[in-house]
């Protein structure tokens, strides 16, 4: 896997919230160049970590979906290079910092058990995390 830089994780976040954006638009918004934009794409994708771009229905068209919450204890004051690690993942939403036995909450999204399972064996080497644990979500009630 590549290392990723806050221009990338920023790349990503973006696209995240709409794939469809031009690189123009990118460019502008990430305050670097169009060619910038480009070749980031280009190598990210070269690396796998695009592996594709996708629409998002809303949660009840996404039923096949698996999501699922994952708490992670990190070691020592490791939490924000966790953070930065896991903000670049494809498979993760939405990161929470908590208190108490987890640091953070992470919400993960695979489309099969399969890539879910090897979503949990990324997420588990990466430096700094001592312990996770995970819960599939299995269903939403309005409150």
């Amino acid at each position: 896997m590549i290392s990723l830089d806050d221009v990338d994780r920023q790349l990503i976040a973006l696209l995240r919230d709409n794939a469809r954006t031009s690189v123009v638009t990118l460019a502008r918004q990430l305050r670097v160049a169009r060619a910038t934009v480009q070749n980031r794409l280009t190598r990210l994708e070269k690396h796998g970590v695009i592996v594709g771009y996708t629409v998002r229905l809303k949660p009840v068209a996404e039923q096949h979906r698996i999501r699922a919450l994952m708490s992670i204890a990190v070691e020592g004051n490791r939490a924000a290079d966790v953070v930065k690690v896991l903000r670049g993942h494809p498979s993760i939403a939405t990161i929470y910092s908590t208190n108490g036995r987890w640091d953070l909450i992470a919400e993960l999204h695979a489309d099969s058990l399969e890539n879910f399972d090897r979503v949990l064996g990324a997420i588990r080497l990466i430096d700094g995390i001592a312990n996770t644990e995970t819960s599939i979500l299995l269903s939403t009630h309005k409150a």
